[in-house]
C-alpha cells in the first residue's frame, strides 16, 4: 500500500469522466488499498480514483467515527440506481477542495449498485452520512465537485482562494 498525492482543485484532472473497471483484479485492489490508506492519512471519509490521478471508476469510503472500528467500503463502477424524493441539506467538504465547506442538498437515501473488492456485484442502501458520502464520491467519477452545486459566485470565490494558496505554496 502507498500514500498517493491528492489532487487539488482547480486541477483539470478532477473534471474527467472516469472509465469503467473491466475487471476487479490485483491492480484494482491495489488501487483501492492505496486510496483507502491515502484517505485515512488525510482524515477523509471518502475518496474517488480521479482525486489521486487514476481514470478508473473506483471509490472507497468509511464513515465510521474515530472511536468505532473501521468499516471500509470498496466500490468499482458504482452507480446510483435509486434515490429518495426526500432531500437532505448537509455541510460537505472535500479532500480536493481543502479547508472549504458548504451546504449541499442531496437525496436523503440512495441505493448503489457496484462491484466489491472481489468483483462481486452488490447493492447497498445508504442513508444519512453514508448516502451523502457515496453520492459525493460517485459525482467525482463524472468530474463533478461539491462546489459545482454552489452558486457561480461562491464557487468562483473558493476556486480563487485555492489558486492563491497554490501560488503561495510554489517555490520562488
Amino acid at each position: 500500500m502507498a500514500i498517493r498525492e491528492i489532487i487539488v482543485a482547480p486541477d483539470p484532472r478532477l473534471k474527467i469522466t472516469a472509465k469503467p473497471v473491466a475487471k476487479v483484479d490485483g491492480e484494482v485492489r491495489r488501487l483501492m488499498d492505496d486510496m483507502l490508506e491515502t484517505m485515512y492519512r488525510a482524515h477523509g471519509i471518502g475518496l474517488a480514483a480521479p482525486q489521486i490521478g487514476s481514470d478508473l471508476r473506483v471509490v472507497v469510503c468509511d464513515v465510521a467515527r474515530a472511536n468505532e472500528e473501521a468499516q471500509p467500503i470498496h466500490l468499482a463502477n458504482p452507480e446510483v440506481v435509486w434515490a429518495s424524493g426526500e432531500l437532505l441539506l448537509r455541510e460537505e467538504g472535500c479532500l480536493s477542495v481543502p479547508e472549504h465547506y458548504a451546504e449541499v442538498e442531496r437525496p436523503a437515501e440512495v441505493k448503489i449498485r457496484y462491484l466489491d473488492r472481489e468483483g462481486k456485484e452488490r447493492e447497498l442502501h445508504a442513508t444519512g452520512l453514508l448516502s451523502v458520502c457515496l453520492q459525493h464520491e460517485i459525482e467525482h467519477l463524472d468530474g463533478t465537485l461539491f462546489i459545482d452545486h454552489l452558486s457561480r459566485v461562491k464557487r468562483d470565490i473558493i476556486l480563487r482562494k485555492l489558486k492563491k494558496t497554490q501560488r503561495l505554496a510554489e517555490p520562488a
